[in-house]
């Protein structure tokens, strides 16, 4: 899947993208013609880097409401020609969630919407959960039919698989019930099928069992490894059962001289059992020309907890590799009050190396506000302007209340419109209720029956009897 391009962040179109509250706070002063132009296109072309995490369809739905948006847009693009071509879910996913957040709140044209698309659309699977949390039991029974003829008579095995996979039941169990044999008695035939397919899976052996030899663990991590699979984390744990005393010797040649499957395997375990040699053995692969094993390395190094692990962090931070980075991540997650020049200097050094999106943010991010380092506000602010990422923005919200002190008259009012909740629950803890908008923000959360548990047990903290006074 393609990357989305993402406009620049002072835009109504960026702000928007990112999911950020002052998208929608723009949104509602803008003029209504280019504030929905610039909503339909985040739905149409999803804007997230990983869509099957990041939040955005209450977002948009909300703004939708907000500004009385028609849903004609959605609608070509739902139903048109590439839809029966285009089969990846993300096409028209970010699309059907919308709708389905818009049926929840009473708009009946997103529900017309939905039943039609789940009729005749190519995901209609993804329709048809949003109508299983959403429409009643006799819209959902009027389905049974176009849905089940995608499924002629001789495509009995793909009906099993979708009712045996389907992520919400629901209609499945209505239609079950249908009392005409070619509904009724065809899913229920179809349950059975399923059920009997799950069990003999879960019967079926995957892998190596205990009683292997540490040899035939290390060469089925390579067979998988040559089939492009990487198969050394379950084979790290297999080893902790097959593996004895008198294996170590041969465990630590393999994680210095061993082919690539093994040598990943073998790193990994000796990682999780905090051997002594294991730090040494991570320097030393850091240096192989395999990526597989470099990064495998990486990832056991960053896995340990043990105190040497973090005092050898010490002394790496500052390398300027990959090794030095990995060694930052592991003081922004371990380390003590003392390491917090080398957290903000691994900020900074990712920051300017690797751009506002980096997945090595995540766990720097998380650090600098783990350890109260003050000087972060500043690279953290820049961080939440910038990042595509909803949940890395969120993580600098994070950080940046317990390192900011003018986060709660700041980005903490924006943030009760976020799309992400946690960043929501947040700013429901944060923000300076002085802003007129604050309070109505908080009300609405607390009405709203589509708001998160947590998000609204903040808010009652707030607003509760209990609370201070607004």
């Amino acid at each position: 899947m393609f990357e989305p391009v993402i406009a620049p962040s002072g835009t109504l179109l960026g702000l928007l993208q990112r999911g950020r509250g002052d998208g929608t706070l723009h949104a509602l002063t803008a003029p209504r013609d280019e504030a929905l132009a610039a909503l339909n296109h985040c739905v149409l072309s999803d804007p997230r880097h990983d869509w099957q995490v990041e939040n955005r369809s209450l977002y948009y739905a909300r703004l939708y409401l907000d500004l009385h948006g028609e849903l004609g847009e959605i609608e070509a693009h739902l139903f048109d020609p590439e839809d029966l071509v285009d089969t990846d879910e993300s096409r028209t996913g970010l699309a059907l969630a919308v709708l389905g957040h818009l049926a929840s709140y009473g708009r009946r044209d997103a529900l017309e919407l939905l039943r039609r698309y789940a009729a005749f659309g190519g995901n209609w699977t993804w329709a048809l959960d949003e109508l299983a949390l959403r429409d009643d039991d006799a819209g959902l029974r009027a389905l049974a039919v176009p849905v089940l003829a995608r499924y002629p008579e001789h495509a009995e095995a793909e009906l099993v698989a979708a009712v045996r996979d389907a992520f919400e039941p629901r209609p499945w169990r209505l239609w079950a019930e249908d009392p005409r044999p070619e509904v009724g008695a065809r899913v229920r035939a179809a349950q059975e099928a399923g059920s009997f397919d799950r069990w003999q899976r879960q019967m079926r052996p995957a892998g190596p069992r205990p009683g292997w030899s540490v040899q035939a663990v290390f060469d089925w991590a390579q067979e998988g490894l040559d089939r492009g699979a990487l198969l050394h984390v379950p084979a790290a744990r297999c080893l902790t059962a097959v593996a004895g005393p008198e294996d170590r010797p041969e465990i630590v040649r393999a994680a210095l001289h061993g082919h690539d499957g093994a040598r990943c395997t073998a790193l990994r375990y000796l990682a999780d059992a905090h051997d002594p040699e294991v730090l040494d053995l991570v320097a030393a692969a850091v240096e192989s020309p395999s990526r597989t094993v470099v990064d495998a390395a990486l990832d056991a190094f960053e896995r340990m907890r043990s105190v040497a692990a973090v005092e050898r962090a010490r002394q790496w931070a500052r390398r300027p590799d990959a090794l030095g980075a990995a060694a930052g991540r592991v003081l922004a997650c371990r380390g003590a009050a003392q390491d917090g020049e080398l957290v903000l200097w691994a900020l900074r050094e990712a920051v300017r190396g690797d751009g506002y999106d980096a997945p090595t943010l995540w766990p720097l991010v998380d650090g600098a506000g783990r350890l109260g380092i003050a000087c972060a506000a500043p690279v953290l602010r820049h961080v939440y302007r910038e990042t595509a990422s909803s949940h890395l923005r969120g993580r600098a919200a994070r950080a940046l209340a317990a390192t900011d002190p003018s986060f709660a008259a700041g980005f903490a009012v924006e943030c009760l419109w976020d799309c992400e909740e946690s960043t929501r629950e947040i700013a429901a803890r944060h923000a300076e209720t002085g802003d007129a908008r604050v309070v109505d923000q908080l009300r609405r959360l607390a009405a709203d029956p589509a708001e998160e548990a947590e998000v609204q047990t903040a808010v009652r903290s707030r607003i509760g009897p209990d609370a201070p006074a607004l």
